[in-house]
């Protein structure tokens, strides 16, 4: 063969070769994911954890497809406080929900993942589970369940999408076995964004408050100083010579909050369709809404400043302002919410915010089942 022959045949060879390579790289850039793990040999034995029946809280409507296991919350508090949940494993649901800040963050709106503000401020989870209509400021989701699957692939929130986040907790480290004790799963291909949920709400429905001075006084274990004590007649209109601070309607005890909507009069428009944000109006596509948010629970409401849906009040002090000086008017306006103002005294308003205080559960925010368990 001659050495021209030879070498053009050397050269197709190499060509069909070359070929060969193209279509079927060596590095997949979608590369399978791995085989299941069994999980089967790690023991599953759930342990039921019962909610504490403290008076005054009540009886908590627990989901029958979701029952409270002490291997459930604790794989919930994992992921409340796991980064990687978030696109760029540098935010967690915890960023917005701060224990020691009554489970907010303390922010006017909340900031997400990409350092992109939102436009509402994040609520508390404190007896989170005690919400049974509707959840977030505007009630747009019903269950606890359906709240944790939304802010993962929010955009603004934590920008990511849950067949990656559900990828990554499938190869770690921890999450299977911790997957499989709390639901007795057989193999890693059993974990998913649904299991991961439950497992959020199942922590979220632990977070519970109920001693604070409050709470004690109301069962007998402590007294109201007195401001405290003239606090809380003011904050529930009893009956006595003193002005009607008018709190009680909206934020009735003992979870004060009366799980409703309301415009309360923050914001001053010629009609209905004015409201800049529109709350509960938005999902139910009903005017009549526009303008009506979540009254949200006092429980530890000193500790979760800056107050309402857009955090535009800082202190408590602006907020008793704001009903004391006439809240503005609007056709769907609460009827007990006053445009002409409540009549409060300087020392009405201190001792209003007294009782405020009393309402701060410092065992709670300080509560080892509640913090960080990466730290």
């Amino acid at each position: 063969m001659s050495w021209s022959i030879r070498n053009t045949t050397l050269l197709l060879i190499l060509l069909l070769f070359a070929c060969k390579k193209d279509r079927n790289p060596t590095t997949n850039p979608n590369p399978p994911i791995p085989d299941a793990t069994d999980l089967s040999d790690i023991s599953y034995n759930p342990i039921a954890y019962e909610l504490p029946d403290v008076f005054p809280l009540p009886v908590m409507d627990i989901p029958m497809d979701n029952p409270l296991t002490e291997a459930g919350i604790e794989l919930g508090r994992f992921l409340f406080f796991d980064p990687i949940l978030s696109g760029n494993e540098k935010m967690a649901c915890a960023d917005c929900h701060f224990p020691q800040s009554g489970f907010t963050d303390n922010l006017a709106v909340s900031t997400g993942t990409d350092g992109i503000a939102g436009i509402r401020s994040s609520m508390s989870l404190v007896n989170a589970g005690y919400f049974t209509k509707g959840l977030f400021w505007d009630g747009r989701i019903k269950t606890l369940e359906e709240q944790a699957l939304l802010p993962v692939e929010d955009v603004i929130e934590l920008h990511n999408d849950w067949e990656s986040v559900v990828e990554k907790m499938q190869v770690h480290n921890a999450y299977p076995t911790r997957f499989r004790k709390a639901f007795g799963i057989n193999s890693t291909e059993e974990i998913t964004k649904e299991l991961a949920v439950k497992a959020i709400a199942q922590f979220e429905r632990s977070l519970l408050s109920f001693n604070s001075k409050y709470d004690r006084v109301v069962r007998n274990e402590a007294f109201f100083e007195e401001n405290e004590l003239i606090g809380f007649e003011l904050f529930f209109d009893e009956p006595n010579d003193l002005p009607d601070a008018e709190c009680g309607h909206c934020h009735n005890a003992p979870l004060f909050t009366v799980n409703q909507y309301f415009n309360n009069g923050l914001d001053s428009v010629g009609s209905l369709e004015e409201f800049k944000d529109k709350g509960l109006g938005a999902i139910t596509n009903n005017p009549f809404d526009n303008g009506k948010f979540r009254a949200p629970s006092l429980r530890n409401i000193a500790l979760t400043a800056p107050y309402m849906h857009d955090g535009r009040f800082q202190t408590l002090e602006e907020v008793i302002d704001h009903y004391n000086e006439g809240a503005h008017f609007a056709d769907n306006i609460d009827p007990l919410i006053k445009t002409k103002g409540l009549g409060l005294s300087e020392q009405n308003k201190k001792d209003l915010i007294a009782f405020l205080h009393s309402l701060t559960d410092t065992s709670f925010v300080n509560n080892p089942a509640y913090q960080n368990p990466f730290e």
